[in-house]
């Protein structure tokens, strides 16, 4: 039998109220958002263009304009989020350029592609295939655009990325839980971000290795590495002054696949190339997944390396049970926390 909802007709037009009322607030805020932005990015170019005294502490200013705006205003405006919106105007200098048909958060994908011809495909195939955004992630990160071009059979590529743009549709009912936009509004919910979660394990890790005290040096959080195709962010870096080389973690909320590795074998090979000095060992990889009841970690090094992880390195460094273990016990303290801010706003 059918459902009677399904064949209800004050059901179907209320339904499609709802949807209708949705869709004019996904795109009323988008489009705020985005004129917000833009605008924010322009001012902060325009003033840091004004001198290079100026320029020489930029960073710290932004550190200065996001504790007052984060102050006044809320979330949103974090110095990350500040240097998306400054890469945002700086890759959509024309305000024209801008459609509104696209979200703040694909903007900010496309913001770091390096090549513009590259950007401005993708920002056309984003309009006109109505690509949400994962499907323009999933694109940028398989190539696409570059292997139609390398490609003298087109049609398998482009059946490939209109089966990832199907299996990555929008669903409607999720927009509102997009974190840009609870940012935007500053909004206070019940729930949280994956954001959160992935933070909070972080920063116990990030205390974890600092008190084990065996040589570990904090470099940097979410630290930018730059590439041909774009641009990337590690987690965690340390140095370990023991062993004289840096240890670079990438944290996975989701099951680990070989593209994480390769990922990860990218970021080693990156910092040989551009952040080791002569005098420091080879760069270890550090990847680190944690799921509900399932956590995996897991050391990444060159072939060439290998002999010198294993006689030396894993004397000094934690081993892979010792990090699954804190990565478990700092998840379980995280959802807590969670569980209990949760709690407060419902009392």
């Amino acid at each position: 039998m059918n459902n009677p909802a399904e064949t209800d007709p004050l059901y179907h037009s209320i339904r499609e109220l709802i949807q209708q009322a949705r869709q004019q607030v996904q795109r009323q805020i988008n489009s705020t958002m985005v004129h917000i932005y833009w605008h924010i990015g322009q001012l902060i170019i325009e003033h840091e263009q004004q001198g290079e005294q100026r320029a020489a502490y930029g960073k710290q200013q932004l550190q200065q304009l996001s504790s007052r705006l984060t102050g006044e205003f809320g979330k949103g405006f974090d110095v990350t989020n500040l240097r998306n919106m400054r890469r945002f105007y700086q890759a959509f200098p024309i305000r024209e350029t801008v459609s509104p048909e696209l979200s703040w958060s694909h903007y900010n994908q496309l913001a770091r592609l390096e090549n513009p011809a590259a950007r401005q495909w993708y920002q056309q195939e984003a309009i006109q295939q109505h690509w949400s955004v994962r499907a323009l992630e999933r694109q940028i990160g398989t190539l696409y655009y570059e292997r139609l071009l390398s490609s003298q059979n087109k049609a398998p590529v482009e059946a490939e990325a209109q089966a990832n743009t199907r299996a990555l549709a929008v669903n409607p009912k999720d927009y509102l839980r997009d974190p840009y936009i609870l940012d935007f509004l500053n909004l206070e919910s019940g729930s949280y971000q994956e954001a959160d979660l992935e933070g909070g394990i972080i920063h116990n890790l990030q205390q974890f290795l600092l008190e084990m005290g065996k040589g570990f040096a904090f470099v940097e959080r979410q630290q930018r590495i730059r590439t041909d195709d774009g641009d990337y962010y590690i987690d965690l870096v340390f140095y370990n002054y023991l062993l004289k080389c840096f240890v670079l973690i990438d944290l996975k909320l989701n099951k680990l696949n070989h593209q994480d590795v390769g990922q990860m074998d990218m970021y080693v090979r990156l910092y040989e190339e551009q952040k080791r000095n002569p005098d420091d060992n080879p760069t270890i990889g550090l990847i680190l997944r944690s799921e509900h009841n399932h956590t995996v970690a897991q050391y990444s090094v060159l072939k060439d390396s290998q002999q010198l992880f294993a006689s030396r390195y894993l004397t000094v460094l934690p081993s892979e049970e010792e990090l699954q273990r804190e990565l478990e016990r700092g998840r379980c303290k995280i959802e807590q926390q969670i569980k209990e801010q949760r709690g407060k706003y419902h009392e």
